[in-house]
């Protein structure tokens, strides 16, 4: 009877000891349902997306060897793909052929450049302190300050050198002239890699590069497929056109300064034309400094005040007619993008990429353009950017 009794307590015992057991249990479960339901309602959206932002910048600023070559080759090609299907179009010249034709007279440009600004600039380099001495001698006042401070500065060095005479503490020197020539020449050949990089790419991008296209398209939806063939063929265009016309434009103002150079008597004027040609390529930025450095050349070269205006004057009043008349009616107001959009376009690719990054920013935001203008979804985007 005793262990019938035991038993009856012992299995009666044992739901009442389970039941805690489940409470604790389903609570857990509504506590976990909550967090998920709790993660489910929050949007983790935006600091997703922020983190990929980073990540693309980060991208951008670390593989710039490796971006701004592939980057210069995409809109070079842009801009001689035209030249090339008319070849093979007109002259029935096979795409290998006209590519290598064009490449090579890229080549030739980019070589008399070069020479044309890096020859002059040497020639300027050794006649600076001369142009430097001619500025201070037009201003007496100022000629005899420098005097008497370069006096007191030689009665200064000379006691401190009789104080310290007879020290045997050694001498450390410094060559930094090695050190400047070391890193230009570092510099300089990095750009030259990078740029016979660019320009084998774009050989194949300009051989090869229409069938990549449509490989590509293959791979894509019907909708996707139209919307992609859209961008590239409005892509080449737009950027095409605008780098045409503003090669052209630029071309033609530098062209007209130096000829003004060289009727005025100023020295080396293929230089100032190349430097005219290539500050316009930077929007508003360039043409100040392009401005600044021809007023500081004729201050160095002439005395008259008529004569020092004139180079300045000319560049200024080619880039205002230009910038305010010229490009608006030809680019219309397709791509006018937002001016404030354009210089903070110009600080951010200077910024990853440099001085190129500088002069690739306006082509870089065409086609920035020409993408968000075709994607539905980017359509407010485009008309934020816009003027």
């Amino acid at each position: 009877m005793s262990e019938h009794n035991q038993q009856h307590n012992t299995s009666s015992s044992q739901p009442e000891s389970s039941q805690p057991d489940g409470e604790q249990a389903h609570e857990q479960q509504s506590s976990t349902s909550k967090l998920v339901s709790v993660i489910q309602r929050q949007d983790l959206s935006t600091p997703i997306y922020g983190l990929f932002t980073l990540a693309i910048l980060y991208t951008l600023f670390i593989a710039s060897d490796i971006l701004l070559p592939l980057v210069f080759a995409l809109l070079l090609s842009l801009l001689v793909s035209p030249a090339v299907a008319w070849c093979a179009k007109h002259l029935r010249m096979p795409r290998a052929l006209s590519g290598l034709v064009l490449m090579l007279t890229v080549v030739a440009a980019i070589g008399g450049i070069g020479y044309g600004i890096f020859a002059p600039l040497t020639q300027w380099a050794e006649e600076a302190p001369e142009a430097v001495e001619r500025i201070l001698q037009g201003r007496g006042e100022l000629q005899q300050d420098i005097e008497k401070l370069q006096e007191s500065a030689e009665e200064i060095q000379s006691e401190v050198d009789g104080e310290v005479e007879g020290t045997e503490d050694p001498t450390v020197v410094v060559h930094e002239s090695e050190l400047w020539q070391h890193r230009v020449f570092a510099a300089a050949q990095s750009g030259v890699s990078g740029l016979a990089l660019a320009l084998a790419l774009t050989y194949f991008l300009l051989v090869s590069g229409d069938t990549l296209v449509r490989n590509l398209a293959h791979q894509m939806g019907r909708s996707k497929r139209q919307i992609f063939l859209s961008i590239v063929r409005s892509g080449q265009e737009q950027v095409a056109r605008y780098l045409g016309v503003i090669t052209s434009v630029n071309v033609t103002i530098g062209i007209i300064v130096g000829l003004v150079s060289w009727g005025v008597g100023l020295p080396t004027p293929v230089l100032w034309g190349l430097i005219a040609a290539l500050a316009r390529f930077i929007p508003y930025v360039g043409g100040i400094l392009g401005v600044g450095l021809l007023v500081v050349v004729s201050v160095a070269t002439f005395d008259d005040l008529l004569m020092i205006a004139i180079v300045p004057g000319t560049f200024l009043l080619l880039i205002s007619v230009v910038g305010f008349f010229l490009e608006p009616y030809i680019h219309g107001q397709r791509l006018a993008v937002n001016p404030v959009i354009i210089f903070i376009s110009i600080f951010f690719w200077g910024f990853l990429w440099g001085p190129v990054g500088i002069l690739l920013a306006v082509p870089l935001m065409t086609v920035i353009m020409v993408v968000v203008s075709h994607i539905p979804k980017l359509k407010p985007l485009s008309e934020v950017l816009r003027k």
